[in-house]
């Protein structure tokens, strides 16, 4: 189950030990392969901060796939709601199928489910994953990663900008396994006079040291 009160009421929920230690490292082993991934981004070329990270072609590797299909239904969900509170139109369908399809009708037809690599002091700037105009307002990332044991600092972070008053930062802990599920671009905060949006980014700070992994899970495909 998400939380459904943590992300109404700080844009984020941790789901703790979403995939196991052994699935973690896996994952994280897929780097290498190259057929894996249909593209492959070096951040400081771009202005993203320092590190790299890889997009996975289709079909996805089945623990992606089980994921992405797993979290879709019940985030939908709330997607519809938070759409519903600030007054717009769109709805979700119910199924990941019927939402990829929207997608891909409106020329989105890329995957962008993506793996993550930092070494020491890489660090990924505040952003939007934001790849069209189809945007699906909920995403998750799985640190693949023990913090305990192979990284240290690389802390995951979110911006909240809020109308009219200063931007608030929060450092989300997590542990090997741990999925953090947020707010892609905005979402719906109740006011006095009913709800109004407020705007997301997120980042990683930069590593001390060792070697730090994430999977990314973003519902929407690309342009």
């Amino acid at each position: 189950m998400i939380d459904t009160e943590s992300l109404a009421h700080r844009g984020f929920t941790v789901a703790p030990a979403l995939i196991g230690p052994a699935e973690c490292r896996a994952l994280a082993a897929l780097w290498p392969e190259q057929a894996r991934f249909r593209k492959h981004i070096v951040m400081q070329r771009h202005g993203y901060g320092q590190g790299e990270y890889q997009y996975f072609s289709y079909p996805l590797p089945d623990p992606v796939e089980t994921l992405r299909q797993a979290l879709y239904p019940e985030l939908a969900a709330i997607a519809n709601r938070w759409n519903e509170q600030l007054g717009l139109g769109k709805r979700f369908p119910a199924t990941l199928e019927g939402w990829l399809q929207q997608c891909h009708d409106g020329g989105q037809k890329r995957p962008t489910p993506l793996l993550l690599r930092y070494g020491p002091g890489d660090y990924n700037c505040l952003h939007r994953d934001l790849y069209g105009e189809l945007v699906f307002p909920l995403q998750a990332t799985v640190l693949l990663s023990d913090p305990r044991r192979d990284f240290g600092g690389g802390e995951f972070m979110l911006v909240e900008q809020r109308p009219r008053m200063q931007s608030r930062g929060e450092v989300v802990p997590l542990g090997q396994g741990d999925a953090v599920i947020f707010a892609v671009n905005e979402r719906p905060v109740k006011g006095t006079r009913g709800f109004h949006r407020t705007a997301m980014r997120h980042g990683v700070s930069s590593l001390r040291h060792g070697e730090r992994f994430t999977l990314g899970i973003i519902f929407h495909d690309a342009a």
